[in-house]
């Protein structure tokens, strides 16, 4: 089948316009409509119109295609035929250039910030929770892909992760700022191991930020007030679990939420331990509470009570979740603890502080308190670590506690006495 020119007059090819390109139909032949200077409209059977310019490179003949019109205009085509004819001057084939330009947006594309932040948020998060999963990548979505998401990894400067986190912190939204550059950091660290990014620029901004203001959690320190405590606890009247919740907190001193969502499966009472998977930890490393007589028999007790369910701590409302984060708080202000006296988190401020005061060792502590431990190989083993130790600090503890609690009893019958 050929191909037929066809607005040439007598022979000689006249500039296509606007009008004459719309009115143009498919013919039975594929046809050709020149301009001039190699550019010409291609016109198949089916009624497409294409730009095409015809030149020559190496001495061989070669088609550079442009576009649909009107997606590309007249004025587009010309354009381009003009940068095609300013690259053949310096001896630059256009069609060669073209294909590495594509091949350079498809490799900008695959190796964009964006998509190496899924990529990584799809391996890497894998260990931790939904809920924190679900964060990261909100965060990821509404904060940074905006801003430099289409970007090559590679090409991103310091500057443009300060586009990203200095807003945030001039809105006074300073720990979503520090949440938002951690993450990012995390991303080219990732980057840089799989070979996408020679280097991380996040980790230049250290201190570009501004510094953490320390939170303190409300906490009774002084041992007599902490006796004082455990004896309103005893004296609380209310839901039988967050009864014992109340009581298990100063003894286990693990983290609220762990304690709250605490489940029989998780408790040998034979062995005397408390077995906290991974998944249910900040560090997501499986944590091992070891359990005093006085645990023990709160355990007993509780066990009459919820033992056949899951959680050791149900809601008032319905057996298929723990309590909530705010009913034990407010039980604490229910017995007269305000906001700048008394937190739940506070039970592990009472412990970490008053074990450091009577002198154990420190180690043994922070192995209790499960905080992180930063040899990510010593970390993946130490769940157990100096649990003979712990074993004997957590009932001497207990201990301590049940004679603190005694110490405020005796000085309320003695005040009774002598009034």
């Amino acid at each position: 089948m050929g191909i037929s020119p066809s607005n040439d007059n007598q022979g000689v090819p006249m500039p296509l316009t606007d009008t004459h390109i719309r009115s143009l139909k498919p013919d039975s032949k594929p046809r050709k409509y020149f301009d001039g200077g190699g550019l010409f409209l291609y016109v198949p059977t089916s009624g497409s119109k294409l730009w095409r310019m015809a030149y020559r490179f190496d001495g061989k003949s070669k088609l550079l295609s442009f576009g649909e019109y009107p997606t590309v205009s007249l004025r587009d085509a010309r354009e381009r035929r003009e940068d095609a004819r300013r690259l053949l001057a310096k001896g630059v084939d256009p069609s060669e250039q073209k294909r590495e330009e594509k091949k350079a947006r498809i490799t900008a594309e695959r190796e964009s910030f964006q998509n190496i932040a899924r990529e990584w948020h799809e391996t890497r998060m894998t260990e931790f929770s939904e809920k924190h999963q679900g964060t990261v990548m909100y965060r990821l979505e509404t904060y940074i892909f905006p801003i430099i998401g289409k970007t090559h990894i590679a090409k991103l400067e310091t500057r443009d992760i300060m586009d990203v986190v200095k807003p945030l912190e001039q809105r006074g939204n300073h720990e979503t700022s520090r949440r938002v550059l951690q993450i990012i950091n995390q991303v080219f660290r990732y980057a840089v191991i799989t070979g996408r990014a020679k280097h991380n620029v996040a980790a230049d901004l250290r201190g570009a930020l501004r510094p953490r203001k320390t939170v303190h959690r409300a906490a009774v320190l002084e041992p007599e007030k902490v006796g004082q405590l455990l004896r309103d606890i005893d004296n609380y009247e209310g839901y039988f679990p967050l009864v014992c919740a109340l009581k298990l907190a100063p003894l286990v001193f693990t983290r609220p939420t762990e304690l709250r969502a605490a489940q029989w499966q998780e408790f040998d009472l034979e062995a005397k331990e408390w077995r906290i998977p991974a998944e249910r930890m900040k560090m997501r490393r499986q944590h091992l509470v070891p359990l005093s007589e006085q645990a023990l028999s709160i355990l007993r007790e509780l066990r009459k009570y919820s033992g056949e369910g899951k959680y050791l701590f149900p809601s008032v409302r319905t057996e298929a979740r723990p309590l909530s984060d705010m009913t034990m708080l407010n039980a604490l202000r229910r017995m007269g603890y305000q906001k700048h006296e008394m937190s739940v988190h506070g039970f592990r401020s009472i412990a970490s502080t008053l074990l450091n005061e009577l002198g154990y060792n420190r180690d043994w502590i922070e192995r209790q308190l499960a905080h992180g431990e930063q040899n990510e190989v010593r970390a993946a083993y130490n769940y157990a670590e100096y649990l003979p130790e712990r074993r004997r600090m957590m009932q001497e503890w207990a201990d301590y506690l049940t004679g603190l609690r005694d110490t405020a009893n005796q000085k309320k019958a003695i005040y009774k006495e002598e009034a």
